[in-house]
């Protein structure tokens, strides 16, 4: 198995034991710049829309609950954007080679958190709709500092509020946990925070 194998089958086989990863690194610093790049040069055009909550129907937008703004990724995907989905494809093979979880595919968007701006604790997986089954997060942002807030808090044992992991959006870092195991929320930041943000899905 070569190096850059490794690395996928590395995370796959953390998902099955401890169910979530933190993966610093995990794109190059290259790519990294250039989906940033190109998402605040959508942000700034206009082409985000605020963030909601619930799916479908019963989707409505409580900034109580989360005040980032998303832009989905649909094809046809730039340049950038088509060498990140193929990082996350190999990924997606080694998770299935050795979890079994039959993921079928990725859908996912960017994220731009204003200053100020959270995501209340939550799980990523709709009440009525389990494919969602993987979260991958990874973050675009340069020269993060811990004050500059913004971490990731994953919570690690259910809804009780310990124990917990802060995770820092530092540039090119992965975040990447079991979907529907670990509660999260994204803590308030100084600064513009920026990640592409999604989930491997089975059919049903």
């Amino acid at each position: 198995m070569n190096e850059a194998n490794d690395k996928y089958q590395a995370i796959a086989q953390r998902l099955a034991g401890e169910g979530w990863i933190v993966v610093p690194n995990f794109v190059s610093e290259e790519l990294a710049r250039s989906l940033r790049a190109e998402a605040l040069d959508l942000y700034r055009d206009g082409a985000f829309r605020a963030a909601g909550v619930g799916k479908g129907e019963n989707r409505k937008l409580v900034s109580e609950i989360r005040s980032d703004h998303v832009l989905w990724l649909n094809e046809p995907y730039s340049a950038a954007q088509a060498r990140y989905l193929a990082e996350l494809e190999q990924l997606r093979l080694a998770i299935n080679r050795t979890l079994f979880l039959g993921l079928w595919d990725f859908e996912g968007h960017y994220a731009m958190y204003a200053p100020g701006a959270h995501y209340a604790r939550h799980l990523d997986q709709f009440n009525h709709a389990k494919q969602r089954r993987v979260t991958c997060i990874t973050y675009l942002n340069e020269n993060w500092r811990p004050e500059d807030g913004g971490q990731l808090r994953i919570y690690l044992d259910g809804e009780n509020p310990a124990p917990c992991h802060d995770v820092s959006p530092t540039l090119g870092t992965l975040v990447c946990f079991l979907s529907d195991g670990f509660y999260h929320e994204v803590l308030p930041s100084t600064r513009e925070r920026l990640s592409v943000t999604g989930w491997f899905r089975t059919r049903e």
